[in-house]
């Protein structure tokens, strides 16, 4: 089968784009340097281009009947912030127009955890009414390409599916959209000290595997129009770090950072940033999102498509091993 993906020179995306390939599928992938070292696999042919160029997606995308939507703007920050819409939402909207010219079968589209909103005292599932607005310019550019892939399913008759990966971790390329797994990283070298908040506040953790076999069910069995949360173990901060140190033997003595120490040095780093242009490490909006939790129910993935993930402590038994290994 010839399936075109975007974002495969990304974290999830190559990963999907490797295991496809793997398993005899021809993989169509745009990538702005078709030389990208990340490609190099007999089944993977690489288009050069990228979201915002319309004919180059539309060559990546002739002959194909699947196409996987991965690629977008994740970065905390943007010098110009009509980055994020135009490249997660206009982007999304030349991916959906070269896919229904190539009258494309089936597609999906990856968002993410963060558009499902916090959680209450349950965690949170697709169809709840969120809580409270989009905290930052990525989760409303991801709200607004998932109501574009909603439109497009009704006016058009496309079939489109929704993934929300939460907190992704686990071998692969380190971008930030592997920041769990660079955190690991820091911490196995001695260099992480701070524990975010309190610590009590939870998030899902979610191995990469499981998420790419979540895009693959999500394609083979996944309602059109439909969003799957696709999460893993909710934990704290602190069951996180105290799983680490034992699995790694190495007990750290973090630091307490409360959310609104968090906020002042973010409030200096943006200012920082407005002098020099370097990119912050963390935004005001993003560290606003320490104050809840965000745990997540897969319960509709593996109810409709037989999704399944492994313990947060064989995922980073799994990630610490690789990191050693590398």
């Amino acid at each position: 089968m010839h399936i075109f993906i975007t974002g495969a020179t990304g974290y999830i995306g190559n990963n999907l784009a490797r295991r496809l390939a793997a398993e005899g599928n021809c993989i169509h992938a745009l990538c702005r340097n078709t030389e990208n070292d990340v490609l190099k696999h007999d089944n993977i042919k690489p288009f050069k281009g990228d979201i915002t160029d319309i004919a180059s997606i539309q060559k990546a995308t002739e002959g194909c009947e699947q196409v996987y939507h991965l690629a977008a703007f994740a970065r905390v920050w943007a010098k110009d912030a009509s980055t994020y819409h135009k490249l997660n939402v206009q982007g999304a909207k030349n991916v959906l127009n070269a896919a229904r010219n190539a009258s494309v079968n089936k597609i999906v589209f990856t968002s993410t955890g963060g558009v499902l909103g916090p959680s209450g005292n349950k965690p949170v599932e697709e169809d709840d009414k969120r809580i409270g607005a989009p905290f930052t310019e990525y989760e409303v550019s991801k709200t607004q390409a998932e109501a574009l892939c909603k439109e497009y399913c009704n006016k058009y008759g496309m079939h489109i599916v929704i993934v929300n990966p939460p907190r992704v971790y686990g071998p692969g390329i380190i971008t930030e959209s592997n920041a769990v797994t660079r955190l690991v990283k820091l911490y196995m070298a001695g260099k992480w000290k701070i524990m975010p908040g309190d610590g009590k506040r939870t998030g899902s953790y979610v191995y990469v595997d499981d998420v790419v076999n979540g895009h693959i069910l999500a394609m083979q069995k996944g309602r059109s129009g439909e969003r799957y949360a696709l999460g893993g173990e909710n934990a704290s901060y602190i069951e996180f770090f105290d799983l680490l140190a034992r699995l790694t033997g190495k007990k750290i003595n973090l630091i307490k950072m409360p959310v609104w120490a968090m906020m002042l040095a973010g409030n200096a780093l943006q200012l920082y940033t407005s002098i020099t242009g370097k990119p912050p490490l963390l935004t005001p909006p993003w560290i606003r999102k320490y104050h809840y939790d965000w745990s997540i129910s897969s319960d509709k993935a593996q109810r409709e498509l037989g999704y399944t993930f492994i313990s947060l402590e064989e995922g980073l038994q799994k990630t610490i091993d690789w990191i050693n290994k590398h």
